[in-house]
């Protein structure tokens, strides 16, 4: 590289303009940010910002109960002190210092007096993707550092344009968070080649991945075991760095945790405890072993897959801890009974970066490849965004309006909900203090155990009879999902109850879920 700089100077004026063409090709590999890195970083980040908004504001649909249970309910309950907490926060298994980030929003809003119901429902959600743009972002740099701009660029392009990506990436979940933080984790994490190193930093966001869901270790488990194997001071890095994040997390989150549950509470003893040892988590379902690898992963890569088995095929030396991880944390998962999609979301990030480095290796057909890519990505992710499973949400909405007024002949409204537990957003999205019940479905913890939603589905009749013997003690409005009416109708029909609005939920109803949801009003 000296010789070329020397003959730079000192050649002729042709020498001097090959030779400054081979310099630029022999730093290319090497600089993963020829442009202004500056600029280039402005730009990126303006449209990812946008690409996210838009993300987030064609998301209208719900996928599991966490997202609002976990979340913006409890944060709802920490500041108007009104509202339902489920289980997990009367066993003290879940943590208040994710919630406790929308609870500060929501804080403020009161304080300003802006706390309208559609800012506590999308100001959360916007502060969730304005984090996903900036690990996006960073990624992108951390991409370009392991290899160069142009398979940034197209690993960028496989990230953006994933499905379950844009599905998950803006919601309020805890795995939305886990995986944010995860990405953050990977662009200071001590790579070869990486440019961004720091131990600090990379430790730090695992530390808050890991309060954030203590499943979190599955996936940096391999990591943190491939540093301490590259550590030269081993010793140092596991008192220095591993020991005291670790120790400053834990004081920290147990510090919320005893001040909002008003008792010394250890959260992720008590989480491991009952789903593991207990086997709490199974109350919610199982399948079998392989059920990620037939089924969950392909899923949640989607059309990626081809992409993904070639990449590892050309990358697999140069990336072969992301594999292990990639392996590793399916297979642990698998062993575990319950299993969602979601659980392993946070190792897309991962897979990406393989994806990307075969479609830039396809050289002139990674542009037809990619058109293909974006199309059969955008129909599932159009799809569930907008239309699957959004009837759940829709109906908060028109619950809303009995905030401004009585229910018919004066009496105040009382809403039942008889779904599947937790089917629904509660007081997050709805923001006033009417009542309302929902189906109970705990996990058997004790002797005086009831499973209210199971006795209900066993004679829903003899349920609602038993329930409510006398019309004064009736509810004023009943939500169901349409698969119900059949079962009910001779109390719906004996009651007075008149259906006021039917909702569209889903094309793929389910078991107790169906394709609408009712609400019926009392006259």
């Amino acid at each position: 590289m000296e010789n070329i700089r020397s003959r730079l100077t000192f050649g002729n004026k042709a020498e001097d303009v090959k030779l400054r063409k081979r310099k630029s090709q022999l730093y290319a590999k090497d600089d993963p940010c020829p442009l202004n890195c500056g600029a280039l970083g402005f730009r990126l980040a303006l449209f990812v910002v946008a690409f996210r908004l838009i993300n987030c504001f064609l998301v209208q649909s719900s996928f599991v109960p966490d997202e609002y249970w976990q979340s913006l309910e409890i944060s709802h309950h920490m500041v108007f002190n009104y509202g339902y907490l489920t289980w997990e926060w009367k066993e003290g298994i879940r943590g208040y210092s994710y919630p406790l980030l929308f609870a500060f929003v929501y804080k403020v809003l009161y304080y300003i007096n802006y706390d309208s119901v559609h800012l506590l429902k999308w100001l959360p959600r916007i502060l969730q993707t304005l984090l996903a743009a900036f690990a996006d972002v960073k990624f992108f740099f951390l991409v370009g550092s392991l290899e160069n701009t142009d398979t940034a660029k197209w690993t960028f392009i496989c990230h953006l344009s994933s499905w379950f990506t844009w599905y998950c990436c803006t919601r309020t979940l805890t795995n939305s968070m886990e995986t944010t933080l995860t990405t953050l984790a990977l662009c200071y994490f001590p790579l070869p080649g990486s440019r961004s190193q720091s131990s600090w930093k990379y430790l730090t966001l695992v530390a808050l991945s890991v309060l954030v869901r203590p499943t979190a270790l599955i996936v940096w488990f391999p990591l943190l075991i491939y540093h301490f194997w590259q550590e030269e001071n081993k010793l140092k890095f596991i008192i220095h760095r591993c020991a005291l994040i670790g120790t400053l997390a834990i004081l920290i989150s147990t510090t919320i945790d005893c001040v909002f549950y008003g008792k010394w509470t250890f959260v992720q003893f008590n989480f491991i405890k009952l789903n593991i040892f207990h086997g709490v988590a199974d109350f919610y379902g199982s399948h079998p072993w392989h059920w990620y690898f037939t089924q969950g992963f392909p899923a949640v890569i989607g059309p990626h897959l081809p992409l993904f088995l070639h990449g590892c095929t050309v990358a697999f030396r140069r990336y072969k801890m992301m594999a292990y991880t990639i392996t590793w944390t399916l297979i642990v998962y698998s062993l575990l009974p319950h299993k969602e999609f979601r659980f392993i979301y946070p190792v897309l990030p991962f897979c990406m970066i393989f994806c990307g480095i075969s479609l830039a290796s396809l050289k002139s057909w990674r542009r037809t490849v990619t058109a293909i890519l974006v199309v059969s990505n955008l129909l599932p992710a159009l799809y569930t965004g907008l239309i699957h499973q959004r009837g759940t949400l829709d109906v908060m909405g028109h619950l809303q309006s009995l905030c401004d007024v009585s229910g018919s002949n004066n009496l105040q409204p009382n809403v039942l909900f008889l779904m599947p537990c937790h089917s629904t957003p509660y007081y997050s999205h709805l923001h006033c203090p009417i009542s309302m019940r929902f189906l109970e479905c705990p996990p058997n913890l004790g002797d005086d155990y009831v499973d209210e939603s199971a006795i209900f589905y066993e004679d829903p009749l003899q349920w609602l009879r038993a329930s409510f013997p006398y019309k004064s003690s009736l509810p004023t409005h009943l939500v169901i999902f349409d698969v119900l009416e059949k079962d009910i109708s001779a109390f719906l029909q004996g009651n007075n109850f008149v259906r006021t609005t039917e909702i569209f939920h889903t094309h793929f109803p389910e078991g107790r879920v169906g394709r609408s949801i009712f609400i019926y009003e009392r006259h």
